[in-house]
């Protein structure tokens, strides 16, 4: 068996590469923190992030997606560590139910266990699909 190495690696087109039809990389993701002043810790493909109030973020794409039909995974934290049930976050990609996927950007909230929109030192998501 050979083993291939590489840097850099795209579609004879120049696209993302693909196994089985399936784009490799994530279309964007970012890692920020959602209390005081909002800031990005890292990201790709994310421009910016918009506080719009407790526990509710616009993550703003750098490049307009192609489509709305993408997904988005994210994960939250206020990292206490002192293994309290209540600190076990989860992020939701709809804060109130009215906003949907955007080409510019997606609306995400993070809530507590109790479903209470709540800042969060450690957010991230991650946004898979929505590539032409």
């Amino acid at each position: 068996m050979s083993t291939v190495k590489a840097n850099d690696l795209t579609n004879v087109t120049g696209g993302i590469p693909t196994v089985k039809s399936q784009q490799l990389i994530p279309t964007a993701w970012v890692n920020f923190n959602g209390t005081g002043t909002v800031a990005i810790r890292d990201s790709e493909g994310v421009s910016s992030i918009g506080d719009n109030g407790t526990g509710d973020y616009t993550i703003n794409f750098s490049t307009n997606m192609p489509n709305t039909n993408y997904a988005v995974y994210g994960s939250c934290s206020n990292g206490e560590g002192d293994g309290v049930a209540g600190n076990d976050q989860s992020l939701f990609s709809n804060v109130k139910k009215t906003f949907s996927p955007a080409t510019t950007s997606i609306r995400v909230g993070t809530r507590n266990v109790d479903a209470n929109q709540k800042d969060m030192r450690y957010t991230s998501a991650i946004v898979m699909g929505g590539q032409a």
